[in-house]
């Protein structure tokens, strides 16, 4: 167990070997890969079937045969049918011949991409430990990877190539595709075809022109204790005694987050393992933004699940199909060409943040505790943790006294210098939401969007945008919202009728909705 505490190395994670100093395939992986970046005149792949039996060989050069646990038993029949029949003729033709072996080449490359990735971050941050590597629960930080490592991480996740043995002891989920490609077999949904769509459509793109961006992935966590000097986990009183203003709104009763125009925090619906059900058979608003953004998934590699004080925000991932449905109904609609723009260090402008909401809860959603998680969760996730001394003083009594950051020193410093160039774009930045925590996760959709609200003006977020997915529970939302702002409500009185309406809840009025119960305070002039 001591040993498990303090393992941060990526290394035991990879299909790597470490030869002195220097990463490496093992040698016989390596000539298999080779033979693959040649195409199928020398590899003799050109179908499904031999594409999955590569994949096994392969592993098994790797030693994966008497080591790792197998592959989903129904992986075989998803490689066949997506490649052999749901793919037309012409299409794997230009997968074979030209796409899979670019990829050959590309994972053949993992070694010096990933060598490269670790000198960089030795220039960026200082010191060598701040590259790609497990990021621990309650540490908070930040990977910083190139597009192109990205998709050589990817690549070895089509071919089923890392280690999966101490993945679940980790609280890592499996990052390989044999379980994604399973589920087009096995009960399959007519969703799973196209969630497999987006992910060949990526990497025909990144074949065609090699993308040169960055993305960057951080673990943000608001320490439950006074600790290094950083605002912590808020009690229900800074909730209560908060000054703040709530900031501006604006509903939106149709439309999508991720066609937002404006510069925002887009939120994540997640579950509490980064990206769910991706690579199973998901199709909800996490798992879709997975797939039409495919870069996310490499932050399964390495990010531990969230605790509740916890988040991760991943800026800089490039979009690259368009979709329309949702769950069973979800389609790839064709090639989306990312037009957003890059800031100084090479990201793209899309930020995302993840957010685990509690799930299937019932009637203790309404309980004071669980409101308190739901505002911290969505805190945690939408302050900007490099700017710790702009929150300082909304946190009279909830913070300790030295007032510095929970990032370590040298990401600290890398961060506030990155904060400082772009000082006037971060405070335009607002937050861009919907429904979190309900659907299947059975949250009340009016208490959701008041706690998000809240959390995002006491982030001192500039603005609030909330995408309701036309669910009727939410009509008259923009009403209630204006309301509050005319009165120039505060986050400490919203959170006050919260609380208030919690109390009526839990005493059995279960028909009162929020909205109704707050429209008398609401008109009431101050």
């Amino acid at each position: 167990m001591e040993e498990r505490a303090h393992v941060k190395s990526i290394l035991p994670f990879l299909p790597l070997e470490l030869r002195g100093s220097s990463l490496a395939w093992p040698e016989a992986a390596g000539d298999s890969l080779k033979s693959l970046s040649l195409g199928p005149t020398v590899s003799g792949i050109d179908c499904g079937n031999q594409l999955f039996g590569f994949i096994v060989a392969l592993r098994d050069s790797l030693g994966f045969s008497s080591s790792q646990p197998p592959l989903s038993p129904h992986a075989s029949d998803g490689f066949s049918l997506f490649f052999d029949q749901l793919m037309s003729r012409e299409d794997a033709k230009v997968w074979f011949g030209d796409t899979l072996p670019t990829l050959g080449g590309i994972v053949l490359n993992f070694p010096s991409l990933l060598e490269t990735h670790y000198d960089k971050s030795s220039k960026i941050f200082g010191e060598k430990g701040n590259g790609l590597r497990i990021m621990e629960k309650q540490h908070s930080g930040i990977v910083l990877l190139s597009q192109e490592l990205i998709a050589a991480l990817l690549t070895c996740s089509l071919l089923c190539l890392f280690p999966t043995d101490l993945r679940y002891s980790y609280n890592l989920r499996n990052i390989n595709f044999d379980q994604l490609f399973a589920g087009l077999s096995f009960k399959p949904r007519p969703s799973q075809e196209h969630k497999v769509k987006c992910l060949v459509h990526y990497f025909q793109r990144i074949c065609n022109q090699a993308p040169t961006g960055y993305v960057s992935f951080e673990r943000k966590v608001l320490p439950l204790q006074p600790s290094c000097g950083n605002i912590y986990y808020p009690v229900p009183d800074v909730w209560k005694n908060s000054t703040v203003p709530l900031c501006t709104f604006k509903v939106f009763y149709s439309g999508l987050m991720e066609d937002e125009q404006d510069e925002v925090l887009e939120v994540d619906f997640a579950n509490r393992y980064l990206g769910g059900g991706a690579l199973k058979q998901g199709a909800v608003q996490e798992e879709i933004r997975f797939m039409i953004n495919p870069e996310l998934i490499a932050g399964m590699l390495f990010m531990p699940s969230m605790e509740k004080n916890e988040a991760i925000e991943v800026i800089g991932s490039e979009r690259f199909s368009y979709h329309k449905g949702y769950a069973s109904t979800f389609k790839f609609a064709g090639d989306y060409r990312d037009k957003k723009l890059f800031d100084s260090m090479g990201r793209r402008n899309t930020r995302i943040v993840a957010i685990d909401a509690l799930s299937r809860i019932g009637v203790a959603q309404y309980e004071v505790e669980n409101i308190l998680r739901e505002a911290n969760k969505a805190f945690c996730g939408f302050m900007d943790h490099s700017k710790f001394q702009h929150y300082l003083p909304h946190f009279q009594g909830n913070t300790d006294a030295t007032g510095s950051s929970s990032l370590n020193l040298v990401e600290k410093k890398f961060k506030l210098e990155k904060i400082n160039e772009e000082s006037s774009a971060e405070n335009r930045i607002g937050i861009a939401t919907g429904n979190w925590g309900c659907g299947a996760f059975g949250g009340d959709p009016q208490i959701k969007s008041m706690i998000q609200w809240l959390a995002a003006s006491q982030a001192l977020r500039p603005f609030f945008h909330y995408y309701t997915f036309e669910n009727p529970a939410l009509q008259g939302l923009d009403q209630v919202m204006q309301g509050m702002v005319e009165k120039r409500w505060t986050v400490g009185q919203l959170w006050q009728n919260l609380s208030d309406y919690s109390c009526e809840k839990l005493n059995g009025n279960k028909k009162l909705s929020f909205f109704k119960f707050v429209t008398p305070a609401v008109r009431m002039l101050h």
